[in-house]
């Protein structure tokens, strides 16, 4: 068996390389048959780093302890989201990060900040950027270069935090954290070279549903969020959806690991109706800002992102959705290793320029 280190050494490998970026016909070879659901095939480079976590024989997340879960997580974040040029070439460049505390409901609560290179002077839209990790996982570090990657593509601030996780801190403790430093960003905007009428709340997965949660909990405050960006957002802990029956094996993140997640961030089950849990479950929509929710196609929660998309246009909300039907869930963080990821980054990035260009 692979542990962590072994299994992100064998991802950064020669090898690996020369796989994921070997014409399609020799991973086709490796791989088998393509793997066809709901309409759907999945890319092929994905299908073969899908076979590389099943022969490595990997511990299921919910099956660790919580602190070699979260070692793992940020492990395969770091290798699945960097370069596989040697040396970091091909990373992100990034003019400045800053590591620093904001106030926070119960204490310091720690954030990065992230500057575009050749900004310096310039004041420029800003992210609050909350990371995945399923509320129990995740770190500043495991989402260290998809941060930059935003910074750098986007020409935007990024404003990570990094909030507090369950089972230590349940539900509503990252929520909490979160309006906080919402506020905190709309606060002190021109402070830090950010402009006050173009900031974004944005998210991938469990940070998808906290970015959409601040979206609904800000509104009719002074400086509600001008845009919303989720990325493949669980956004009903009810695990309902047809694409839970159709993806809830074999794509990493799994039925199991979800309903552990579930057991870890919620005291009180009825809690799965509270639409700070579940915001699906909210009862009013209308007068939320414009949202750019993109989801994948093989995973779990892809249409819980369809389904939320449906209801914010019916409330008159301007929405851009988008399923990258060949890709799993996680793919934010699997831009180094996957070309289809990269690609995808590339029109997510592309849609959020488009749309901040909208604001004036």
């Amino acid at each position: 068996m692979l542990d962590s280190p072994a299994l992100a050494a064998l991802l950064r490998s020669r090898a690996a390389l020369l796989a994921l970026r070997a014409p399609l016909s020799w991973v086709n070879v490796a791989t088998g048959a393509p793997i066809v659901i709901d309409g759907q095939t999945l890319d092929a480079r994905t299908q073969w780093l899908l076979t590389v976590f099943e022969k490595s024989k990997r511990p299921e997340i919910h099956g660790l302890p919580l602190r070699d879960a979260r070692t793992q997580f940020d492990t395969y974040m770091k290798a699945l989201s960097a370069s596989l040029l040697p040396m970091g070439m091909g990373d992100p460049p990034i003019g400045e990060i800053v590591d620093r505390t904001i106030p926070g409901p119960a204490g310091a609560l720690p954030i990065r900040l992230y500057r575009p290179a050749d900004a310096a002077a310039s004041r420029l839209p800003a992210i609050l950027f909350l990371h995945g990790g399923s509320w129990t996982l995740g770190s500043l570090d495991a989402y260290d270069l998809p941060c930059r990657f935003l910074a750098s593509t986007a020409g935007c601030l990024v404003m990570a935090v990094d909030y507090r996780l369950a089972p230590e801190h349940r539900f509503p403790a990252a929520v909490e954290d979160s309006l906080a430093a919402w506020r905190w960003l709309a606060a002190n905007a021109e402070a830090i070279g950010a402009l006050p009428k173009r900031l974004v709340v944005a998210g991938d997965a469990a940070g998808g549903t906290l970015a959409a949660v601040v979206a609904q909990q800000t509104r009719g405050e002074a400086t509600p969020p001008a845009l919303q960006l989720l990325l493949y957002p669980i956004l009903d802990l009810a695990m309902s959806t047809r694409s839970y029956e159709l993806f809830g094996e074999g794509f990493l993140t799994t039925r199991r690991s979800m309903e552990w997640t579930r057991a870890q961030y919620l005291d009180d089950p009825l809690d799965v109706d509270d639409p700070r849990v579940s915001p699906l479950r909210a009862d009013d929509l209308g007068g939320l800002p414009p949202a750019l929710i993109y989801t994948a196609g093989f995973d779990i929660v892809r249409d819980e992102g369809a389904i939320y998309a449906e209801k914010l246009r019916a409330a008159g909300v301007r929405v851009v959705y988008r399923n990258f039907d060949s890709l799993i869930h996680g793919f934010v963080g699997m831009r180094g290793a996957l070309q289809a990821a990269a690609r995808a980054m590339d029109d997510v990035v592309a849609g959020l320029r488009h749309e901040l260009a909208q604001l004036g």
